[in-house]
């Protein structure tokens, strides 16, 4: 299936509920998988990759597929590595083909009974009882993994006969979703110490309390997108806290210089176009790697130069999500180039440059690989021309009602003559 996007004006006018975050609330769930007593989960993200993971924490069969969502892929096996019998877990070919050695290795050095089924240090996982006699606490494991494998160390830590001591080398990625994890963890009842680079979690349990899922602030970039590609915007973004734990709660502050003004009111941010776009744009990604699709379709869009670091984990996300953003912008004339080695010489960093200025002409057709966030990302474009958007379900991944709420806001949303599947 193929939409065809369109908007008759620039203007953004109304109010949008977001959903509940995925990152809550799969970690939500674990917690409470984990806790000896039930409690209530206010505002659960409807994304597919939660109900998945609700499903399967439920099932009693002895294959889980966990399709294409790789946290709750990898939350699953730090749980199932806890439990008792045997269970294999499973996933898309993609999924298949990203690694999970890092997270499996280090649950074995703790007593975890895992097999790898095909390819060594790749799904499909075999779980068997965990063997702790003997057991380590003690890990030490690249800062530089991915956050997904760290929180999902984090959370089975209190449930550890020995709890867990982690010890991080070098940079760490991805930062504000561990300390999501551990705010999570604490809120409830478990403790930790953190110091230096070293995460130590005693044996504790979880204590059930009532827990409200904040909205998800990756959902709401695609709207800050809309309003920095707006002429005028009265948009109002529900179930935001203005103390957020998640990291991608940045945005505020990043789009300021796109011209867009964020307020904070009960739970909710006010979005409007103010004067004073800057013709320049420069940000690590390092922390919040889930904007960068966005902001570069921003950049693209306004014809703002954009500096980029921190794209690294990109490449293992869903696709290949560096290359997919090149193909795709050089559609509207927008290039995304990894910069000469000798420009980044005297630092580790990766530097991507997005230059050219979008020309939206005979609607283009945008490819999504399997991806919610291209999808999500690149919809905004249709103000300044009519797009195409292929196989637009794949949203429901994160955001399941991302359509339905662009009609709302005035955007037209129709299947492609000729085009439908």
């Amino acid at each position: 299936m193929t939409y065809t996007i369109s908007k008759p004006d620039r203007r953004i006018q109304g109010d949008i509920h977001l959903d509940g975050s995925k990152s809550i609330s799969n970690r939500a769930l674990i917690i409470r998988a984990l806790c000896d007593e039930f409690f209530e989960i206010k505002n659960l993200s409807t994304s597919k990759d939660t109900q998945l993971m609700q499903q399967l924490l439920a099932s009693d069969s002895e294959i889980l597929d966990a399709g294409a969502a790789g946290t709750t892929f990898r939350f699953l096996t730090a749980f199932l590595a806890t439990q008792e019998g045997s269970r294999t877990l499973t996933g898309t070919e993609r999924m298949k083909q990203r690694p999970i050695g890092v997270l499996a290795e280090a649950l074995k050095k703790l007593g975890a009974g895992i097999e790898y089924l095909e390819k060594d240090g790749y799904p499909p996982l075999r779980f068997h009882s965990p063997v702790t006699p003997g057991a380590s606490n003690v890990l030490s494991i690249p800062a530089s993994t991915s956050s997904q494998y760290l929180s999902a160390l984090l959370m089975i830590a209190p449930t550890l006969p020995n709890g867990l001591e982690l010890h991080l080398e070098g940079n760490l990625v991805s930062r504000p979703y561990l300390e999501m994890t551990l705010r999570m963890m604490e809120y409830f009842g478990v403790r930790h110490t953190w110091e230096g680079g070293v995460i130590h979690v005693s044996p504790q349990k979880y204590r059930a309390r009532e827990f409200t899922v904040e909205a998800d602030w990756s959902a709401a970039s695609y709207y800050y997108a809309m309003a920095a590609l707006s002429e005028r915007c009265d948009l109002r973004l529900h179930g935001l806290f203005q103390e957020s734990w998640q990291g991608d709660s940045v945005l505020g502050e990043m789009m300021e210089g796109f011209g867009v003004e964020t307020i904070f009111f009960n739970n909710q941010v006010h979005l409007s176009k103010v004067p004073g776009a800057k013709p320049f744009f420069e940000w690590n990604f390092l922390p919040c790697p889930d904007l960068a699709q966005t902001l570069a379709v921003v950049c693209g869009g306004l014809g703002v130069q954009g500096l980029f670091t921190g794209l690294e984990t990109l490449r293992i996300k869903e696709t290949d999500r560096i290359a997919a953003l090149q193909n795709e912008l050089a559609k509207v004339y927008v290039f995304l180039s990894k910069l000469p080695a000798r420009f980044s010489k005297k630092s580790d960093k990766e530097f991507y440059m997005v230059e050219g200025k979008a020309q939206v002409q005979d609607s283009p057709v945008f490819a999504t690989y399997e991806d919610h966030r291209m999808a999500m990302a690149f919809a905004p474009l249709a103000m300044l021309g009519e797009i195409k958007i292929e196989h637009p379900g794949v949203v429901e991944k994160s955001y399941p009602a991302f359509w339905e709420d662009l009609r709302s806001l005035g955007f037209g949303v129709e299947i492609s003559a000729g085009l439908a599947k």
